[in-house]
């Protein structure tokens, strides 16, 4: 009884004492990103998707056995079961693989969602048409119908255009610099015009006092010879 006390003791001791506290745990991994999920494919994905295997089909249709067995004459002679089962298992296993390799391509290049937004633009566009009231209207012309020289005309006209732009804006600057010049040339003209009317009226001036010197010359001229004849005589 003494012992079973002690141990008793003992224990309540033990829950007594402050438990020590638990380590914090390291942070957990973020969640793995969920699964791709395929899209259904629509109208035009899903005739691609046919001419994909059309097209495979046709091609794996060219390593039949009658040509298979014509690249192997010897082997198709003595042993055409062995032959055929080879020819049988190339043709399944590079399906497959072309089959595989289409599927990567596909979900790579995400060719399912961008054919069915094409769809939605198309029909969308349909739409948009219909509430216009084109459907009366003469149909326009697909773009791979157009004429050569349309398809370059539009093609160029963006450039054209930004050059047409930057030409005009030179023709303005060259116009408003040649008007600055005729109007330089006009003062000048002007000035030119004025310094002429001021040299009329001088030479008008010289010329009326040589017509008022006239009388006055020809008396000091005859005062002149009076007075060397006296300085003669004398």
């Amino acid at each position: 009884m003494t012992t079973e006390a002690a141990a008793a003791a003992s224990s309540s001791q033990q829950q007594d004492q402050p438990q020590p506290q638990l380590q914090s745990q390291p942070p957990t991994s973020p969640p793995l990103p969920s699964r791709h999920t395929p899209q259904t494919p629509g109208l035009r994905a899903s005739r691609f998707q046919d001419l994909l295997d059309s097209s495979l089909s046709h091609t794996l249709g060219k390593i039949g056995w009658d040509n298979f067995a014509s690249c192997y004459p010897t082997v198709a002679a003595r042993a055409p079961g062995v032959l055929r089962a080879v020819q049988r298992q190339m043709v399944e296993r590079l399906g497959a693989l072309c089959k595989k390799e289409f599927d990567s391509v596909l979900q790579s290049r995400n060719v399912v969602a961008k054919l069915n937004e094409l769809e939605s633009l198309v029909s969308e566009a349909e739409h948009r048409r219909d509430e216009a009231g084109v459907v009366g209207a003469e149909a326009p012309i697909p773009p791979h119908m157009l004429p050569a020289d349309q398809i370059l005309a539009a093609h160029l006209a963006p450039h054209l255009a930004q050059q047409q732009s930057q030409l005009n804006a030179k023709l303005q600057t060259v116009q408003a610099h040649n008007a600055k010049l005729f109007d330089d040339i006009q003062k000048q003209r002007a000035e030119m015009q004025s310094l002429m009317g001021l040299l009329h009226k001088v030479f008008e001036d010289i010329d009326g006092a040589n017509g008022q010197m006239d009388d006055v010359v020809d008396d000091l001229a005859e005062e002149t010879r009076m007075v060397e004849a006296e300085m003669v005589t004398s």
